[in-house]
């Protein structure tokens, strides 16, 4: 059956206790993994298309890319990137043709975001849609938040969305972003009446509760 996906189940009930320390030694220490060669030529690429004025907005994990092609027809004068690790997903067929504005990128998204902070370059707009939540106790550092990529995140600025269907990842993301920048803001549940992904959709028909974040670091100078 279509609508019969299951809620998140997980041992926690609150933000993660761990998250405070982990996110301290992670903005202590910083992170340095080389950069991969295959998602420095794609990210070479792909910003040699980007004539350098249009502003950017960058899905994080596009998937099969239904979100980047209805962000690209909602935001027509942003030059619209969407990134996913897997080449299947990205490759898989679309609802409808792409647009002139959007390009899709396979690459490794934590290498992705670290060459954009290197650059130096702003977003206009930045979407998490529906990561994955890896609920499990002890898989917080697999969460976005709990990854030492996190702090460059909000160093690219622009206009932040998080979207999810377990509270407590809204809840721990926006409680890391606010240790970050200073500024806070609480997730809300969301009614997706147009839903950006299949996952979405799913979800929504499911039944189950959708929460989404913004921060918006469009006026900000990032991470402090």
């Amino acid at each position: 059956m279509y609508a019969n996906s299951r809620g998140i189940t997980s041992a926690q009930d609150s933000v993660h206790r761990n998250l405070d320390r982990l996110l301290q030694r992670h903005l202590a220490s910083g992170f340095e993994r080389p950069i991969g060669a295959a998602t420095r030529d794609a990210y070479e690429a792909v910003m040699a298309d980007w004539d350098g004025r249009a502003p950017l907005l960058l899905d994080a994990g596009c998937g099969v890319g239904w979100s980047t092609l209805a962000l690209g027809r909602a935001h027509p004068q942003h030059f619209v990137i969407g990134v996913d690790q897997s080449e299947d997903r990205i490759s898989r067929g679309k609802p409808d043709a792409q647009t002139n504005n959007v390009r899709f990128v396979r690459a490794d998204l934590v290498d992705f975001w670290r060459l954009l902070r290197d650059a130096k370059i702003r977003l206009d707009r930045h979407y998490l849609l529906y990561p994955n939540p890896w609920p499990k106790i002890g898989h917080l550092s697999r969460r976005w938040h709990g990854h030492a990529v996190f702090p460059v995140i909000p160093q690219l600025g622009g206009l932040i969305e998080l979207r999810t269907n377990w509270q407590i990842y809204a809840d721990e993301f926006a409680w890391a972003m606010a240790r970050v920048t200073g500024k806070e803001s609480a997730p809300a549940l969301y009614e997706a009446l147009d839903p950006l992904t299949p996952f979405e959709r799913k979800y929504r028909d499911s039944g189950q509760s959708l929460w989404r974040y913004q921060l918006d670091l469009r006026d900000e100078g990032g991470a402090r």
